[in-house]
């Protein structure tokens, strides 16, 4: 079977995309961005990445703090996830308006969203400066995981497909 190929300028285009609520926090100012380019880099020690522009709001809150939080939400979240993704934290108390619970993190400052079944706590431990983003890659000093994943399937999350929220179900 013969497919035709189209070829495009170059571009990313591994997909599906996991999509994921960065909370970040830096003396007085705090915010959450959703992203979609990051994953997991290494197992021993755990390290996950994230790729951020360098004109976002979150950028200057870990790069001052060193650290940031990974929250995975669900796809009952995808209205919040999408405001987060479209509104900057310099205008916008995302926390208040997404009505999100925030949860005192055990080893860092930054809290995480207590909506969201699996969060992260990350200590920076390297940026690497790439052309329209720097990846930011965190190692995992703690991980948080709703107790009925223990003996029930995920729960259906969400992913990002060229510009679309698809969900795992």
């Amino acid at each position: 079977m013969n497919m035709k190929k189209l070829q495009e300028r170059p571009g990313s285009a591994l997909y599906p995309n996991p999509v994921m609520l960065v909370t970040a926090s830096y003396e007085d100012k705090e915010s959450i961005i959703t992203l979609s380019w990051g994953g997991t880099c290494s197992s021993n020690p755990p390290y996950v990445a994230v790729a951020i522009r360098k004109e976002r709001f979150t950028y200057n809150l870990i790069y001052n703090s060193k650290e940031f939080v990974v929250n995975i939400p669900t796809a009952d979240l995808k209205e919040s996830v999408e405001f987060c993704g479209t509104k900057s934290g310099k205008d916008f108390d995302k926390w208040k308006e997404c009505n999100f619970t925030k949860e005192q993190s055990v080893e860092i400052k930054t809290p995480f969203i207590s909506e969201c079944p699996v969060n992260m706590e990350c200590k920076l431990h390297q940026i690497v400066e790439l052309g329209s983003h720097d990846l930011f890659i965190g190692e995992v000093v703690v991980l948080h995981l709703d107790e009925k994943w223990k003996d029930e399937k995920y729960p259906n999350l969400l992913t990002y497909v060229r510009g679309i929220y698809k969900t795992s179900k």
